[in-house]
């Protein structure tokens, strides 16, 4: 097909040479590779030069230093021995801040993003931490969207170019690298992001937590388990990846593996950098500044420009190579990387939403079954019915490792207590003793509660009893908190008063066991006034759920809310 009539969305098969890319694909798995010369006469001690690297670019990296190495340099009366370690960016950004002894003294990071954090955290430490220093890149390469072929024909890539959306929409399977260790996962998320406007106060809308929660149930370890799971899928539910231009360069020049090929999302995309970062300490050897020096030089010669080149890099500025077409299978040389690279303060915003949504739960459900939950409300569902729909969507989200329980409320239920327990607290994957998991018991137990309706609305008494029954078992590494829906006010004047219950809240509140109340006022007759005070009093918060639709708005705040409960 004629270059004119090639759609910029799809991208076709680049010839660069194959072992070239069979290195910076096999980079992952390297181990350390230490690299020196023999002590020469001239030489009075070895002065250690430490490079932390990429994986991607660790194959070029370490052919820079094999020549650097040949020639054999000598600084202040010590020959200089390089030592090249791939590391993943998130970990040597983790590590740094509080690495005294032996850091790298160079740092090639895959994004600035990652320099900046650690930066951003040395900085924050006391004396003695090393200091970074951002310096220019080496080579980029844009962030894609690959798929194999029969997906990215199947998914029409050839008539349009796909967006970021599509992949937290439900409408193509995704597999993700995680945003906290990898950074393709990190970047494609922070766009994901872009996609979405704020929510009162700067949190992050319901529709941001919805396409978190998606995102996160289609969550692998790095960029490589993903394209396995590309490659190894039937035709129709092979997913698509958030991936480089590089890397699906590298698969497609591997043996045995289905052609990829690399997406352009209609909005945009923006580039990992490959950043050169120079980290110093305190009382590093003499010399190694002159040892950086000579050693950047070579990562800057034209020769390692090249080198990136051959590797299936842009340069620095995003230029592709001037032998890049589109009738070689491959990439789309004339599509450019746009968007900038999320701010700092963009990427805590996120990892901390990303945070949230990933926290494991322990929650006890617990639903007003009063008869006023009878009435109905807009669209025609009753009360009860929207609550059973709530806690439906509620378990969808959850996974097997979530601890519920389900408890249903009035004043006609199990008397002489005005509540009922339909599922224990545990584990939602658990077994129980009837053969059914916790899951299934508690789909059962939601199905039951409208032919649970009777009686009055009991909520002080419930609330108490469902706080006491929350903190036994208490765990500290899940969101402990009782979810408690209700449509309207206490009814059980043998019950205790709400100034009672309040007090009661209070003193027997452990601060290093919190369990926030989240209370949700279905409908216009709900005593919002006592719920916010039940939720204030336990450093949770109140809802007001007046149309069947806020219920999962409310529902995905709360969830969004988790990890900074009772703080927030």
């Amino acid at each position: 097909m004629a270059m004119d009539h090639q759609p910029p969305g799809l991208l076709r098969r680049i010839a660069l040479p194959l072992g070239a890319l069979l290195g910076v694909a096999m980079a992952a798995t390297a181990t350390v590779v230490v690299l020196g010369q023999a002590r020469g006469p001239e030489c009075s001690a070895d002065l250690p030069l430490k490079v932390a690297v990429a994986p991607a670019a660790q194959q070029v990296v370490t052919q820079v230093a094999e020549d650097f190495t040949k020639a054999q340099p000598v600084i202040a009366d010590r020959c200089v021995h390089v030592s090249v370690e791939p590391r993943e960016s998130s970990d040597v950004a983790g590590e740094l801040p509080t690495a005294r002894i032996n850091p790298p003294a160079l740092w090639v990071a895959d994004s600035s993003v990652w320099a900046q954090r650690a930066a951003a955290s040395a900085a924050g430490e006391q004396t003695g931490a090393p200091r970074v220093q951002v310096g220019a890149s080496l080579a980029s390469t844009p962030l894609v969207v690959g798929a194999v072929e029969s997906t990215a024909q199947r998914l029409g890539w050839a008539e349009a170019p796909m967006s970021w959306r599509q992949l937290v929409d439900g409408s193509v399977p995704v597999a993700a690298s995680d945003p906290t260790t990898t950074t393709e996962g990190l970047l494609g998320l922070a766009l994901v992001r872009s996609m979405f406007g704020d929510g009162p106060q700067g949190t992050p809308p319901p529709e941001l937590v919805a396409a978190l929660l998606r995102v996160r149930d289609n969550t692998v370890s790095s960029v490589r388990e993903a394209a396995s799971k590309a490659q190894t899928a039937g035709v129709d539910n092979s997913p698509v990846i958030i991936t480089t231009e590089q890397f699906v360069l590298a698969q497609n020049q591997a043996a045995g593996t289905r052609r990829m090929l690399a997406g352009y999302p209609a909005e945009g995309s923006t580039a990992l950098d490959f950043p050169l970062i120079r980290v110093t300490r305190e009382n590093e050897p003499p010399g190694t500044a002159e040892a950086v020096a000579a050693f950047e030089r070579e990562l800057r010669s034209e020769r390692t420009a090249q080198r990136f080149t051959d590797a299936g890099f842009r340069n620095a500025g995003g230029k592709p190579a001037p032998g890049w077409t589109l009738e070689r299978d491959g990439v789309d040389p004339r599509v450019e990387a746009s968007l900038p690279q999320p701010t700092p303060e963009q990427v805590e915003a996120l990892l901390k939403a990303w945070a949230s949504v990933n926290q494991d739960t322990r929650m006890l459900a617990v639903l007003d079954v009063s008869g006023s939950m009878e009435g109905r409300a807009a669209g025609g569902k009753t009360r009860i019915e929207l609550a059973r729909d709530a806690a439906v969507t509620a378990l969808g989200m959850l996974p097997d490792t979530s601890q519920i329980g389900l408890w249903a409320f009035s004043t006609q239920q199990a008397p002489p207590n005005d509540w009922r327990e339909l599922v224990s607290l545990g584990p939602l994957g658990g077994q129980l003793d009837n053969g059914r998991t916790r899951r299934q018991a508690l789909a059962e137990g939601v199905g039951s509660l409208p032919g649970l309706v009777r009686g009055g609305t009991a909520l002080y008494d419930t609330a108490l009893a469902a706080s006491r029954a929350a903190r036994q078992g208490y765990d500290p590494s899940k969101a402990n908190a009782v979810v408690l829906i209700t449509d309207g006010r206490d009814e059980d004047p043998q019950g205790i008063s709400l100034a009672d219950l309040l007090n009661t809240l209070r003193s027997e509140a452990a601060q290093a066991q919190p369990v926030p109340f989240i209370t949700i006022g279905l409908g216009p007759d709900a005593d919002m006034d006592a719920l916010n005070q039940i939720a204030t009093a336990t450093g949770g918060k109140a809802y007001q759920a007046r149309q069947p639709e806020d219920i999962r708005s409310v529902l995905l705040d709360a969830i969004s809310q988790r990890q900074c409960r009772p703080h927030c």
